[in-house]
């Protein structure tokens, strides 16, 4: 027998007895739980509460996938803790009657299951899933800095453990359907749905009454509660672990803790009712506010082609040239071979080439050690990468991307060389971080097919891409570059031609006030912890290292022939005679040489140079943590906004995700123009001009805030 409870919700009844609902949201690719999908579930659980001859229920879905989570909208909406408490404790009670309903509940996995969607598997019986490659089950939330609100925080850890359970809550890990079945968060896997729904009904027929394990008079906490000496261990080091890496900028981490941590001392619907105070917290806080505006609606916004002109049809690269097979061009060339396409990656010489493809030999070899890479695969992508010193291999090429140095005149050179092979219909991108896009056309001789694609280091793992439109640059040729970027599966910000662009120009202003504050004589060290408690990824002299002082400085000697050469004024930065003093009377160009800012033994973890205060003295006047901190957010927060006045990024939400994904500003801010927006425009105004008052122009706050501050608008 079957019918529809709703649309959403298939009421189906076998003649055992065994009731299958199957979530089948209509006009969704995926289901989500709000109330197109909540009321009509539990309009079915109480048709099965008042029937005595349903024998099981199985609780499965008619989407590829089982169940997205919860409606992030309606939770986005909220501004009152008490409509998040009322809206998690309602979830609960409705789980709480499927797990009491005295016959078994099996949830029928057939695809993800993440966030609600795995607290409602775990509200069930028994979990069964299918064993697709692609599927992921685990609770996310922790990276839109909330917490799993469903009971996810209270029946992991008492069905698996507290120590195993803690780091998937903390980390928001994403297992794979085996990693899953390991842990202990499924039972079961099947081949394919039905061999899933036949094992499902065999379960229910040999388990008429089942009860929850922490519904079981004899329970106990797998690995021990809260009180027990080797959990308790745990707890004494886990909340000062937790603060090293986070600095406390993301209080779900906390409220995670403490969710577990206080449901391992009291009952199971006690611990539901805490964990429901500690999300309705989070749901209103605006670290939360930040990261869910920023990573989930404009991120979302952005792949769905938001920036993408509108009238061209969507292209693929079938075969793409890179020049250059340095770090830049081999990370490149294995993200595109990666997804199928045909790679052609050229150097000066075939051996320089071989050594840019076997960077991706030695990438492949490390997922091949962790499971998820095999031989043949390997060998396949491999193929797909040919090496060459010759241009004539070029043609054919639908796209080719220079990523050699940053030297115009190497750049026309390579540029000249390979349009001379290439198809007309075919495009040209240069991979350059600074150089501005429209002089570089200059060397083509079609401009308009001429493009910036630039890429992050390293490629593999760096999700961003900051495509720059030249002064030429076409509409067509825009929306291939940004079809392109989605084809290898990263993210495309689009933003006009500039100095430096938009990430390279914002970014330098971290890396060069942290240069700044060590030529006023601050110690080292202080800066370097200003910029993690900002929540930078790493400090400001770190990260100069990284990107190496030679490079920068290069960077600085090329901007000021170039304004020489148009008649303009540079001003100098004070963080540039740093880098000066450090490569040229120092010989510490970075990193890559062993030595800039940080020693680098061969053995052991890099230190701060000792050197570094007798050529940087320290000065009497040590300034507090939080001026500092400010003085590193707000010349981004203000460059960027720099950026957004002169046209240069061309929305709000490039901006800040192009900040996140590109050079990693603070994520729990929510990017660089939202930490204006959660500071306050007005107030932003009124310390960027303190700052600028103290330590010079730089901080002036651009003439947008102002009018911004004036007007009361903020960046939408």
């Amino acid at each position: 027998m079957t019918d529809q409870t709703n649309s959403s919700v298939q009421y189906s009844q076998d003649a055992d007895g065994v009731v299958t609902l199957t979530l089948d949201m209509p006009g969704r690719s995926m289901n989500v739980l709000n109330d197109d999908l909540t009321k009509p579930l539990a309009d079915a659980l109480a048709r099965i509460e008042s029937d005595a001859a349903v024998k099981g229920v199985i609780l499965t879905s008619g989407k590829k996938e089982f169940l997205a989570g919860a409606d992030i909208e309606k939770l986005f909406a909220m501004t009152r803790a008490e409509q998040a408490f009322e809206l998690a404790e309602k979830f609960k009670g409705f789980m709480r009657r499927l797990e009491l309903l005295g016959r078994p509940v099996v949830a029928a996995l057939n695809g993800t299951a993440l966030g609600g969607g795995m607290e409602l598997a775990l509200a069930c019986h028994y979990r069964v899933a299918v064993n697709e490659p692609k599927a992921k089950f685990g609770f996310p939330e922790v990276k839109l800095g909330l917490l799993p609100g469903g009971g996810g925080t209270q029946r992991l850890p008492r069905l698996i453990g507290i120590q195993p359970a803690l780091p998937l809550l903390l980390e928001g890990t994403e297992l794979s359907a085996e990693k899953a079945r390991q842990t202990g968060m499924i039972n079961e896997l099947a081949k394919d749905r039905a061999e899933m729904i036949e094992r499902a009904k065999a379960w229910i027929a040999v388990n008429p009454k089942p009860v929850q394990p922490w519904d079981d008079k004899k329970f106990k906490w797998p690995g021990g509660d809260s009180r027990s000496p080797a959990v308790g261990q745990m707890w004494a080091i886990a909340p000062s672990m937790a603060d090293a890496k986070t600095y406390g900028n993301y209080p779900a981490v906390n409220n995670i803790m403490s969710c577990v941590f206080e449901g391992g001392l009291v009952d199971f619907d006690t611990g539901c009712r805490i964990e429901s105070r500690y999300f309705a917290n989070l749901a209103v806080s605006q670290v939360a506010k930040n990261i869910i505006g920023t990573l989930w609606f404009q991120q979302n916004a952005i792949n769905k082609g938001r920036s993408r002109p509108e009238g061209f049809d969507k292209s693929t690269v079938k075969k793409l040239g890179i020049l250059g097979a340095g770090m830049m061009g081999a990370g490149i060339a294995y993200v595109s071979a990666k997804v199928g396409i045909e790679v052609v990656l050229l150097d000066t010489t075939v051996e320089l080439a071989e050594k840019g493809k076997s960077y991706s030999a030695g990438l492949l070899d490390k997922a091949i050690k962790k499971g998820s890479e095999t031989p043949a695969g390997k060998s396949a992508l491999l193929e797909r990468i040919r090496t060459t010193a010759d241009y004539k291999d070029l043609a054919g090429c639908d796209l080719v991307i220079e990523a050699v140095f940053e030297d115009r005149a190497i750049k026309a050179d390579v540029t000249k060389k390979t349009e001379a092979v290439l198809a007309a219909t075919a495009t040209f991108a240069s991979n350059t971080s600074t150089l501005p896009i429209t002089g570089l056309a200059l060397a083509s001789v079609r401009p308009e097919q001429f493009i910036g694609l630039h890429f992050f280091s390293p490629v593999d793992k760096m999700k961003l891409v900051e495509i720059i439109v030249g002064k030429k640059t076409s509409k067509a040729t825009l929306a291939k570059g940004f079809d392109y970027v989605q084809q290898i599966r990263k993210t495309p910000i689009v933003v006009n031609d500039s100095r430096g662009f938009y990430t390279s120009r914002t970014f330098a202003t971290y890396v060069q006030e942290g240069l700044s504050l060590l030529a006023e004589g601050q110690h080292p060290r202080s800066i370097e912890v200003a910029g993690l408690q900002a929540g930078m990824p790493v400090g400001p002299l770190a990260l100069q290292d990284e990107v190496s002082l030679s490079l920068s400085l290069h960077v600085v000697e090329q901007t000021r022939k170039d304004f020489a050469a148009e008649g303009k004024t540079y001003t100098p930065h004070p963080g540039e005679a740093v880098l000066v003093k450090m490569v040229k009377e120092l010989d510490r160009p970075g990193k890559k040489a062993a030595k800039g800012f940080y020693e680098y033994p061969q053995a052991g973890q890099k230190f701060i140079w000792p050197e570094l205060a007798r050529h940087f003295p320290l000065s009497k006047q040590q300034l507090d943590q939080q001026e500092m901190i400010d003085r590193l957010m707000f010349a981004q927060a203000n460059e960027a906004a720099r950026c957004h006045e002169e046209n240069v990024v061309l929305s709000v939400a490039d901006a800040n995700i192009g900040s996140i994904l590109g050079w990693g500003f603070a994520p729990h801010q929510g990017g660089a123009l939202q930490f204006i927006n959660a500071y306050g425009v007005a107030r932003f105004v009124k310390r960027a001009e303190e700052l600028a008052a103290r330590y010079g122009a730089r901080f002036k706050p651009a003439a947008l805030l102002v009018e911004m501050a004036r007007t009361g608008k903020r960046f939408e």
